[in-house]
């Protein structure tokens, strides 16, 4: 689930694919899951089914607001959309955590008052759930190149954890008769998913706060402005992100009176290939001769 390799990024201006077939899997096998429920007389998974609801209507939304944060910028949004990417990331995440104390609540409940159903349905219906929703999360994971598809792709995970747990379960109730394996599996589970999408919901939470990236500190940046000849002192130094991958800074640079605008914008251009170099996309400069009142509040 945690992933050590690069992801390769979608074309601009459109959603990933990933998310599109996610989406699709998720709403057709939601009907099956309905149907299925129906005929193994499984509350486990007509309540599955109404989680996966909720699944299908996070997708959608995530699926949105991918399509919207890689439109370009407009007089409103002078950033452009990337910023509703991480909103996506916000709502599905807080489904994530709605949705996991929700079937927490219900796991504590059956081990109290496990439910007769019919097993062999719940077996064949398990091995669907894992196939499908693994293809899913599958092509999302692969796909992914946002905060927004990462937190999809775990919520995905997590459909496919519950489709284990269902499976190990039933086959458990079916050879052994231990009705309450089910629901202390899924209880073990979900905790582990749990925590790991509290993380990324926090991480959302502080690019919209505007902290600064943990892919780069203003320690970084103050060292790597310190090796460019010509910057005396650096301050108003403000760095964020936009949506987990595009950061951004702004700067003043405190420069010999005498520089020329030649000179300004050589070493404009040294600040921006520094900064580039620690992944910073955009970066906004202003410079100050020494000796200079700087005007602006510092915040």
């Amino acid at each position: 689930m945690a992933h050590a390799h690069p992801h390769p990024h979608a074309p601009d201006g459109q959603p990933t694919s990933g998310l599109s077939v996610a989406l699709i899997l998720n709403v057709s096998f939601t009907l099956l899951e309905v149907i299925g429920g129906l005929w193994t007389n499984s509350v486990a998974i007509l309540s599955d089914a109404l989680h996966d609801l909720g699944d299908s209507l996070s997708l959608l939304m995530a699926w949105y607001f991918q399509k919207l944060s890689q439109n370009g910028r407009t007089a409103t949004f002078t950033f452009g959309y990337k910023r509703f990417n991480t909103l996506g990331a916000l709502v599905t995440g807080l489904v994530l955590v709605v949705g996991s104390v929700i079937v927490i609540y219900e796991a504590v409940q059956r081990l109290w008052r496990p439910e007769a159903v019919y097993v062999p349905g719940m077996i064949g219906l398990a091995v669907v759930g894992v196939l499908v929703n693994g293809l899913a999360a599958w092509r999302v994971w692969r796909t992914s190149s946002s905060l927004n598809e990462e937190m999809v792709s775990w919520h995905l995970f997590e459909d496919v954890a519950g489709w284990v747990v269902v499976l190990v379960g039933s086959t458990a109730m079916y050879l052994f008769g231990l009705p309450w394996l089910d629901a202390a599996l899924s209880l073990a589970i979900t905790a582990f998913i749990l925590v790991n999408v509290v993380r990324r919901l926090a991480k959302a939470l502080r690019i919209f706060l505007q902290a600064a990236p943990d892919e780069v500190t203003l320690a970084q940046v103050e060292e790597a402005l310190g090796g460019v000849e010509g910057v005396r002192e650096v301050h108003h130094l403000h760095l964020w992100s936009l949506d987990g991958n595009y950061h951004i800074a702004t700067l003043h640079a405190v420069v010999a009176p005498e520089m020329k605008a030649s000179e300004l914008c050589r070493l404009r251009d040294a600040i921006r290939r520094r900064l580039h170099t620690l992944g910073v996309a955009h970066v906004t400069i202003e410079f100050e001769p020494e000796g200079a009142q700087c005007e602006e509040e510092k915040i």
